[in-house]
Order: C-alpha cells, then structure tokens, then sequence
C-alpha cells in the first residue's frame, strides 16, 4: 500500500506562500533521522531533504501565493498547496495521511491524525521537504527585499520583521489580511 504523507509550512507567516509537499516512500522504508521538520536544524534538514528525494518513490510541491492567501484565506490556501502536491505526485497512490488538514474530494482513504509526522515518516519526510524548499525560496526574496531579513526570519513575525514594516512599508509579497496590526495601512 502506497501512502501519500502531506505537510505543509508558512501559515503564520507575514510574507511569501504557504508551501505543501506530498511524499510517498518506498514500503518498509525507514529512516530514523527523518522527524518533524520544526525539531530540525537547518543543516540537516538540508541533508534529510536529499536522503528524501534520492529514496522517494515520488514527492510533489504546491506552492499559494501570498495575493491567494489574502483573497481566499490561509486555510483554503493550505489546502489548495496541498491538492497542488498531490496533483504533483508522478505516481499512484493508496492513503492519504495529512496533520489535522481534513481535506475534500480525495479520492483514496484520507486520514488526518494531530502530531501526524509524529507518526508516520512520509509525513515527516513532507514538512523536511516543504521546510526545505520555502526555506529557500524566501533566502532568494531576500535579495530583493533585504530590509526585512527574509534570510533570517523566513517571513515569520519576527520583532525584526514587524520593525522592518513598520519602518519600510510593504513588499508585494506581504500577506495583506496578516499585518494589519503590524502595519495599519492596509486596514
């Protein structure tokens, strides 16, 4: 049986996408050092994210812009990045396992236990991946908007982060709906 693990990572952040990744390993793969991303640092994360993808059976990202997010919601969004994922896979699946994400129109077993890539290592392995990867995408926005130090923060809300919107404004890729009492403008 083929599971799909789904994670997703930025929904609390103040800029750039919320980004999903689905997983589905080898049956009986195992691999002690593939945790929850949160309890990762970087560095290895960055070495698990190869182990992954160099072992995967195949893994897929959905990606939800920040305008998105402001039009429809953070939880449409993740869900949304999350179906991207899934659609994303170059290969079928049995089971879809997601962290407390109910998702609609899955068309295999869908289960969605608290804590899942506590659980189970594709979904582990998903949050590795996604971590990685949006980890990296906002280091690259990061050259275009250097006063918020999205090298740092990732585009949480860092006291930095909010300090540098206050003094700065916005860039294009801030979550409108989620500064709105760290930057009154845009109420």
């Amino acid at each position: 049986m083929r599971k799909a693990g789904l994670d997703e990572v930025g929904r609390g952040c103040l800029a750039g996408p919320v980004v999903a990744c689905a997983v589905v390993l080898p049956e009986g793969f195992t691999d002690d050092r593939i945790i929850d991303s949160k309890k990762l640092p970087a560095k290895k994360r960055n070495i698990l994210a190869k182990v992954i993808t160099e072992n995967a059976v195949s893994y897929g990202l959905g990606v939800v812009c920040s305008l998105t997010i402001d039009r429809i919601n953070i939880v449409r969004s993740t869900k949304q990045a999350m179906h991207l994922a899934l659609s994303n896979l170059k290969c079928s699946f049995d089971e879809v396992i997601t962290d407390a994400v109910a998702l609609n129109n899955i068309e295999v077993k869908h289960i969605h236990p608290f804590k899942a890539e506590d659980k189970y290592i594709e979904v582990a392995a998903a949050s590795i991946l996604a971590k990685v990867y949006r980890d990296s995408l906002m280091e690259r926005y990061h050259y275009s908007y250097q006063e918020y130090n999205w090298f740092s923060n990732k585009g949480y809300g860092t006291k930095e982060h909010r300090q540098a919107i206050i003094e700065c404004g916005l860039s294009p890729i801030h979550r409108r709906s989620f500064v709105k009492n760290v930057y009154p403008e845009t109420r």
